[in-house]
């Protein structure tokens, strides 16, 4: 799945219909004919994607020469802690421990469907698994409250996408850090540090984003109550799933910010840019009045299902090994009885017949 062709990361120009026929003559009818074809194919592909647009929204948005963040009132972005603006970037942590830092939008965000592009970098001097802890990008309720949570505040209300860069909980056989992974909070659910958050997750991918030359880009979308996140930290411009998750509620008139958080390890946290696309989408009258009631508080729908799920799916090779190991264990037990029960059966038969 590939982002819009409106966003500023992957732009593709589409060639006009006469690119197609240069330096050949074509019948008026017939060319007319062929522009209603493909007029009528990209409706059809439209409506497959919900005939979305996007636009992008720069009062969301941060980007060079980071003109709009600051102290002063009339700035559209605030900065929280450690964070400090350079010409190539905002660094919301230095490479140092025991800091936070913040970025903040100071509008609310009142857009239905949207679409967020993060542009950011992690670095330093640690060697693997000896730095941390991470980086987060938000949708909340809250805004510029330091916390243990990526440097945010615990019991947010609203969407946090973390990079968590720093396992905590030493059992994570089946997973590889850094660690891409999305929660939803109401104001009363905190995060698990020990665990690394995995028990309010709603799905998430390794991402290997440390020290790179290239590139590296989060995306978030938010569409019909539908949460997506890919990233694309390859350097090859295309978009991995990460994690899609339907029935997710989030309020309109959230804040949109992004925070980091260095312990005893450390790492450069840097956010080139933050792009916001308002995405438009034609829905039916259905779907319009399913989606009338206002969202008040933030929720996933079916969460005890999902967290079946991913305990199903998120059993460790040793804990697989165990489960067979015991299996087998117990159908030898069962059989070494019945054999025992079979021959003591056997020789009380053969002693009466004699």
């Amino acid at each position: 799945m590939a982002a819009t062709s409106g966003s500023d990361h992957y732009s593709h120009s589409k060639p006009p219909l006469s690119f197609l026929f240069a330096g050949k003559k074509m019948p008026l009818k017939l060319f007319w004919a062929f522009a209603l074809l493909i007029f009528t194919v990209s409706r059809c592909f439209g409506d497959d994607d919900h005939e979305m647009e996007e636009f992008l929204k720069r009062e969301f948005s941060l980007s060079k020469p980071y003109q709009g963040v600051g102290s002063s009132g009339s700035s559209h972005w605030e900065l929280m802690g450690d964070a400090m603006v350079t010409t190539e970037q905002v660094r919301l942590t230095p490479d140092m421990q025991s800091r936070q830092g913040a970025v903040w939008s100071r509008i609310p965000c009142h857009l239905k469907d949207w679409e967020m592009q993060v542009h950011f970098k992690i670095h330093g001097q640690g060697k693997k698994n000896l730095n941390g802890d991470g980086m987060a990008i938000w949708y909340t309720k809250e805004r510029v409250q330091k916390g243990p949570v990526f440097g945010n505040m615990d019991n947010f209300t609203g969407l946090g996408v973390f990079v968590d860069t720093y396992p905590n909980e030493e059992k994570h056989i089946e997973r590889i850090f850094p660690f891409v992974l999305a929660m939803v909070g109401n104001g009363s659910i905190s995060y698990d540090h020990e665990r690394d958050g995995w028990p309010t997750e709603l799905g998430g991918c390794n991402a290997m984003v440390r020290n790179l030359k290239h590139d590296t880009f989060l995306f978030i979308r938010y569409i019909r109550r539908r949460l997506t996140v890919m990233i694309d930290i390859d350097g090859q411009h295309e978009w991995r799933d990460c994690l899609d998750i339907p029935g997710v509620r989030l309020p309109q008139g959230y804040y949109f910010g992004a925070t980091a958080i260095t312990g005893d390890l450390s790492d450069n946290h840097d956010i080139i840019s933050l792009k916001l696309y308002q995405l438009t989408v034609l829905r039916s009258k259905k779907e319009e009045e399913e989606e009338e009631d206002e969202i008040t508080i933030p929720s996933v729908d079916n969460m005890e299902l999902l967290r079946l799920g991913q305990v199903e799916e998120g059993m460790s090779a040793i804990a697989i090994f165990f489960t067979v190991l015991f299996f087998m264990l117990g159908c030898m037990f069962l059989i070494i009885i019945g054999l025992v029960v079979y021959s003591h059966w056997n020789e009380s038969r053969r002693k009466r017949f004699y």
